[in-house]
């Protein structure tokens, strides 16, 4: 290598490297402040990623609060459209777990959404609306948009892996949001196809089976910690991805509590460490 060559090689090197492209893997790294949660392992052998869709992929607040909006305001109704979207989503979990427990035979989450959209209207003084205006309103969960980075970060995964959700979505509403947003899926995966509700095991690897791979074959990607500890505790390769504006400004996960595969600051650095 000539002086010239190489001080350009050193240039370059030094460029890429400050702009987060150089590692000892070959792959990209974002935020080196994220390397400290990372297991170390390689992640050669993962055949498909399969994703957390709400909050990882899309952003249920805001946009439940405008879609909930355009239904609601021409019909005469002011609410602060953000605290209902936050109190119809704080019922999420609790009417899963009536039937993680078993309190409750299974549901496809349309059904649980209606629930807790009946348990909180008497809050927002919605109890007057007619069958037609509530179904309708229900559905704005299949008008989610995705958070910036996300469908150009996908289709670029999808060069080299399968992918799917593996989400607590109905399969209709997986569609309707892929087809909104252009998710390029391979598959429709999560709690309709387990007959359960993650965190529960047999949603994750129900997921990896339906591909027919091996757990370790599989990567569950999301921004919420709990979701990969469960994902990683019955064998399922983790990668994390932060989404700090999930609840609203610096409110989501920054990083991860746990060990994990792979972490990035933002969709688009995780999906050009895998796919450089």
């Amino acid at each position: 290598m000539n002086a010239l060559s190489r001080r350009d090689f050193l240039r370059q090197a030094g460029w890429l490297s400050a702009q987060g492209v150089l590692c000892g893997t070959g792959l990209m790294y974002a935020n080196p402040s994220l390397a400290q949660h990372e297991t170390g392992k390689a992640v050669d052998g993962v055949k498909a990623m399969v994703f957390d869709v709400f909050g990882t992929l899309v952003d249920w607040r805001t946009c439940v609060a405008r879609e909930s909006r355009v239904i609601l305001e021409p019909l005469g109704y002011q609410l602060d459209w953000i605290a209902f979207a936050d109190a119809w989503r704080a019922e999420y979990q609790p009417g899963m777990e009536e039937i993680r427990a078993g309190r409750k035979p299974f549901s496809r989450l349309d059904v649980v959404h209606r629930g807790m959209l009946d348990r909180v209207r008497p809050r927002f003084g919605l109890q007057s609306l007619d069958e037609p205006t509530l179904r309708n309103l229900n559905l704005v969960w299949h008008r989610l948009d995705a958070w910036p980075g996300v469908t150009a970060g996908l289709h670029r995964l999808r060069r080299k892996f399968m992918l799917g959700p593996c989400s607590n979505g109905n399969i209709s509403l997986m569609v309707d949001l892929a087809r909104r947003n252009e998710f390029p899926w391979d598959a429709i995966l999560g709690a309709e196809i387990a007959g359960d509700y993650k965190p529960k095991p047999r949603v994750y690897l129900a997921a990896a089976e339906a591909l027919g791979i091996e757990p370790h074959e599989c990567m569950m990607v999301a921004a919420h910690s709990n979701d990969l500890e469960a994902a990683a505790k019955v064998g399922l390769r983790t990668g994390f991805v932060a989404q700090p504006d999930e609840f609203g400004p610096n409110t989501g996960e920054t990083k991860p509590t746990i060990k994990v595969d792979i972490a990035a600051a933002t969709f688009q650095a995780f999906a050009s460490r895998m796919v450089p």
